[in-house]
């Protein structure tokens, strides 16, 4: 895990008791993330998707492969994922919406994380 600030990026697949503990650092049941689709890592815990998203792109991820959700690490099934942030609105790839309206993506997001938070 590296740190910038308070924002964490993982590569490395960490516990949901220390996704939980990360969350109650911020907004107590939930934690906002940006997924990297194509380097397959996760920052959490920025106060902003945006944030977390200007932390990726200075470490070279590029941004039509960044995709903003919160997490609930209390919470399982399918709604323990949130497709939800201002950084998916994507007029160029077709993402007209704060949310992930393609599935594929919506795919890729769930593998990401789950390899990653267990």
């Amino acid at each position: 895990m590296s740190t910038f600030g308070s924002i964490k990026i993982i590569s490395q697949p960490i516990s949901r008791s220390a996704l939980s503990e990360l969350a109650k650092e911020t907004f107590g049941d939930m934690i906002k993330a940006v997924v990297d689709v194509d380097k397959k890592i996760v920052a959490l815990s920025g106060e902003l998707h945006a944030d977390e998203e200007s932390i990726l792109l200075e470490q070279g991820s590029l941004q039509e492969h960044l995709w903003g959700i919160n997490l609930y690490p209390e919470i399982m099934g399918e709604n323990f994922i949130e497709f939800d942030s201002m950084i998916n609105i994507k007029p160029r790839q077709g993402n007209r919406s704060r949310g992930v309206e393609s599935e594929e993506v919506r795919k890729k997001i769930k593998d990401v994380v789950h390899i990653l938070i267990i």
